[in-house]
């Protein structure tokens, strides 16, 4: 059995688990803790070490993280703090943990996940994975390959951020229903697919508990289903990607 640290942090928790690589499943329940406020590099950086350390964890961790990440640096910061941009995140957390990490968008990670082994295993054509928590993440892969770092949730519709009014964080800030929530998160669906004609909209994250509560109020024409992974896509697919794409010392 082949096992990684996946860590999966989000504008609300950052939780990880040790992840059989193999088979795709966690091999320790998750453990949880709050994302800090606010949510400096430092702050998170010290709460990611924490759950590592509750693992007594010693080797290579993959990481999903809610910004965009080339080459392990931070180039965006929609639900963290603004002084995680130009940060080399990855870095910081191999200096915290004292492991090998590989860092990643968090919606490519989970959509890695998805592809490999959930709703959209042996899905060719144009895919969606939505991460739909405090903010509105995205994966975008054609033919099972995946385009990385795209951010659709930031999309602009009725002259606002599409994620701060169709997110489940938009919902639970406002105090929403499912229903009076659900015509806000359908517009978006909608607008984003006339804009990319996706044969498939996977939803994850948070909301994807509940996709049953809101998912008759959906009216979009194309096919959606709910994340399979559920909420521990993030955590399985930061492990899956970290096992195929990091480097083994010579």
């Amino acid at each position: 059995m082949t096992q990684v640290l996946g860590l999966d942090i989000g504008g609300s928790g950052i939780k990880g688990a040790i992840v059989d690589v193999m088979a795709g499943t966690l091999v320790t329940p998750r453990h949880r803790i709050p994302t800090p406020t606010p949510a400096t590099p430092e702050a998170v950086v010290e709460t990611a070490a924490i759950v590592v350390r509750h693992f007594g964890w010693q080797g290579l961790i993959g990481c999903g993280f809610p910004a965009v990440i080339k080459g392990g640096i931070v180039h965006t910061a929609a639900n963290i703090s603004p002084r995680w941009v130009g940060a080399n995140g990855q870095h910081m957390l191999e200096q915290a943990t004292g492991s090998p990490v590989l860092l990643l968008n968090d919606a490519d990670v989970a959509g890695i996940a998805e592809m490999r082994l959930g709703a959209g295993r042996g899905r060719d054509g144009l895919v969606l994975m939505l991460t739909v928590g405090t903010g509105i993440g995205t994966a975008l892969f054609l033919d099972g390959k995946l385009v990385p770092n795209t951010e659709l949730g930031h999309i602009e519709i009725r002259g606002r951020d599409a994620e701060r009014r169709a997110s489940d964080g938009a919902r639970e800030r406002k105090g929403w229903s499912y229903a009076e929530w659900a015509p806000r998160f359908d517009e978006y669906l909608q607008r984003i697919s006339d804009l990319l004609w996706p044969d498939l909209i996977i939803i994850g994250g948070g909301a994807s508990r509940d996709f049953e509560k809101f998912a008759r109020f959906l009216t979009v024409r194309v096919e959606v289903e709910p994340a399979q992974l559920r909420n521990e896509a993030g955590i399985i697919g930061a492990a899956l990607a970290a096992h195929e794409y990091t480097p083994v010392p010579a």
